[in-house]
């Protein structure tokens, strides 16, 4: 329980915000590699996800590639990266390996939202004379975009713990805190980093979660909604007449 107390005072000392690496530029660096990673595969990945879910083409290859993906460590691919592209482009390098992190989960969304669609919306679609292009755009993405949001709520929860590691090739972050504190067995700072991580974790997964709801059409939010109060009386109404 002192561990806890002596991180939670490292966060709010002093020292963390007039030092020479505040908290706040550390946060800041964190959630810029998040965001640019998350919008880089969402171009990358929401497109062809689409076209998967609209077609039903090409799903077992996307989910090979996906699988393959999850697979692959994330602290080899960065240091593989920062080898490859050279030490003076550690920033792309960082950013390539979270875009690769992200692409799985948010293409996994992207084509299941599609494809978790009635068949037969679709097909009142095409029988009121919709274009493919329309039954696109006005049926299947507003329908699947809640799934699409889950898609990115994981690869933002997946990206923002991984930034951690970009410390490791001085690209600063959070994780400073962490892997400067390893060597010099400051359990404070490292575990007062790690809980800074853990809440920005949980800051995006709850405005994600708020999104994924927002997004949600209102006449599928409405069909949602069970009667629950009133299902009984109703049940009631309906077996009174006949046993009077």
């Amino acid at each position: 329980m002192n561990l806890f107390a002596d991180a939670i005072a490292w966060i709010f000392s002093p020292e963390r915000v007039t030092g020479s690496h505040p908290i706040g530029q550390a946060v800041a660096e964190h959630l810029f590699y998040t965001f640019v990673s998350v919008l880089i595969a969402g171009f990358i990945a929401i497109p062809l996800g689409w076209l998967i879910g609209h077609t039903g083409r090409g799903r077992e290859v996307a989910v090979a590639i996906s699988g393959a993906a999850r697979a692959i460590p994330s602290f080899g691919l960065l240091v593989l990266l920062v080898l490859v592209f050279g030490v003076l482009h550690k920033p792309e390098a960082a950013v390539v390996t979270f875009v690769l992190l992200a692409i799985p989960s948010i293409l996994a969304g992207a084509y299941a939202g599609l494809e978790a669609i009635d068949r037969r919306v679709i097909d009142a679609g095409r029988a009121m004379g919709m274009t493919e292009w329309q039954i696109l755009w006005r049926i299947e993405v507003p329908l699947g975009l809640p799934l699409l949001i889950g898609g990115l709520r994981s690869a933002a929860l997946q990206v923002v713990a991984t930034v951690t590691i970009a410390a490791y090739v001085n690209l600063g972050g959070v994780g400073y805190y962490i892997i400067q504190g390893l060597p010099l067995r400051r359990f404070d700072q490292i575990l007062g980093g790690a809980l800074v991580v853990v809440a920005l974790a949980l800051v995006l997964d709850g405005l994600f979660a708020l999104v994924q709801q927002l997004v949600v059409p209102r006449g599928v939010a409405a069909g949602r909604t069970p009667d629950v109060r009133g299902a009984p009386n109703r049940r009631r109404a309906a077996v009174e007449p006949a046993t009077k």
